[in-house]
């Protein structure tokens, strides 16, 4: 998925009260943001943009996303990848 495809993905559904469409949201950031350091980064600046959203949903999306995504876990591993010959 591409950066545009996760800020498509947030834009349509990250206020969506619905239990299950604000999991799938927010699981969608969290594995999409590790994948690489620059999807990391789309999916952080996504998670900053959601954030200021009005619904409880959109904050709880964008906490809980964030979270993960800037731990010392993630970093580290993203700090170990090998370069991909994909662009991704």
């Amino acid at each position: 998925m591409s950066r545009l495809g996760i800020t498509r993905v947030s834009k349509k559904a990250h206020d969506d009260e619905r239990s299950f469409v604000k999991k799938a949201v927010n699981w969608a950031l969290r594995q999409i943001g590790k994948r690489n350091k620059a999807l990391n980064a789309a999916a952080i600046k996504t998670c900053g943009k959601i954030k200021d959203s009005d619904s409880r949903s959109a904050k709880w999306v964008a906490a809980d996303a964030l979270r993960e995504l800037t731990s010392s876990p993630v970093k580290k591993k993203l700090a170990n990848m090998k370069p991909s010959r994909f662009k991704g």
